[in-house]
């Protein structure tokens, strides 16, 4: 953090209330990354247990979310701060909101991935959903650690892949309906798995938005709903 801050006044505890804040945002990322990743190992591995387990640690997510955005609000409130740290603690609650919602993406898929421990798996053992998974996870991993170096090329790299992303989903799931109009039984099957690519699709998009706040925190301006072009001008821009 920037040790010249309240109108050049040094405080050490407020710099590092701010560090244990910043800390706990990527604890509360760890968890949730793990979370993705053993939803994704429980699905491929019919693992009920695992899945289990992903969707007991939700609770400490929420709980992550609920004491990050409350001492955000006492720093708010005891230091009334400006600028840099301003954003800093306005993008810290925006990303814990993501953060919570990829957590509960993970608890969707695990659930799925309980259902369909039991039923006739495919040939290629969902291995079409795995390898969507593991890119999005890559996504994930790439948003926390753009925010943990406040790193702008690092959340523009992570923006760039969304669209990737989003044309595996959707070539994916035109393969599936293919599936269950080719054979009815396999409906109940698959709508499953349709549930657990669309939770997917959808940590991609959050990665994306815990980007748009990176860009937004170092260089001062709200990136989202704007072009790409737009974007890449903000985030390369000089600060």
């Amino acid at each position: 953090m920037d040790n010249s801050r309240l109108g050049g006044h040094y405080l050490q505890k407020y710099d590092n209330e701010l560090e244990g804040v910043r800390n706990r945002v990527l604890a509360m990322g760890g968890l949730v990354e793990k979370q993705i990743g053993d939803a994704l190992t429980a699905f491929v591995d019919a693992d009920v247990k695992l899945a289990e387990a992903v969707m007991q640690a939700d609770l400490t997510v929420n709980g992550f979310e609920v004491s990050i955005d409350e001492e955000c609000s006492r720093i708010l409130a005891r230091h009334q701060p400006t600028a840099g740290d301003l954003r800093f603690l306005i993008a810290v609650i925006k990303t814990i909101t993501d953060l919570e919602r990829v957590g509960d993406k993970a608890d969707k898929i695990a659930k799925m991935a309980i259902r369909l421990a039991e039923s006739d798996r495919p040939k290629n053992n969902y291995s079409d959903v795995y390898g969507l998974g593991e890119r999005v996870l890559k996504m994930l991993h790439g948003a926390l650690d753009a925010f943990a170096r406040m790193d702008t090329e690092a959340a523009l790299a992570v923006v760039r892949e969304d669209d990737a992303v989003d044309n595996e989903y959707e070539a994916i799931m035109r393969q599936q309906m293919t599936f269950m109009m080719e054979d009815p039984r396999n409906i109940g099957r698959i709508m499953n798995v349709i549930w657990s690519l669309r939770a997917l699709e959808r940590v991609g998009d959050h990665a994306r938005n815990m980007c748009e706040y990176v860009i937004y925190l170092v260089k001062g301006k709200d990136v989202r709903h704007v072009s790409m072009e737009e974007m890449e001008r903000t985030a390369t821009q000089p600060r």
